[in-house]
């Protein structure tokens, strides 16, 4: 096996590792808000799902390492097709765009809720006179 084809196949072992990453990111930050959980480790996984966002969004809606498996010889220059189903691959952003939001709109809902109840419990100063 040449180097190339070596390297190849460490790119796409990389994106199907850093895939998995995400998507168990996803899954917290969706099951914490369907938990009411909106706490600092589903912010943690939050970050986590917005930066792979906004890499892929700034490149384009493109993978950057499609660039990378191109040079390496991959001729669509896929980094998911033999790791993941063709028809996963095809449909990620698909997919996650109505995830993010829902996640989105547990988590503004979780905050929401938590604000009110912190408004509802204090107490005004008395003040002595």
């Amino acid at each position: 096996m040449d180097k190339r084809r070596v390297l190849l196949r460490a790119v796409k072992v990389f994106h199907t590792v850093a895939w998995f990453t995400i998507e168990g990111c996803m899954l917290y930050v969706l099951v914490a808000g369907i938990r009411k959980r909106s706490d600092r480790r589903a912010g943690a996984a939050a970050a986590v799902v917005a930066a792979e966002t906004l890499i892929f969004a700034g490149n384009g809606f493109h993978c950057p390492l499609t660039a990378v498996a191109r040079d390496l010889g991959d001729e669509t220059g896929s980094v998911t097709d033999i790791y993941l189903p063709r028809w996963l691959a095809k449909n990620l952003p698909a997919i996650h765009v109505p995830l993010i939001i829902l996640a989105l709109v547990l988590h503004r809902r979780n905050i929401a809720a938590r604000k009110a109840v912190e408004r509802n419990n204090v107490q005004p100063a008395r003040v002595s006179g």
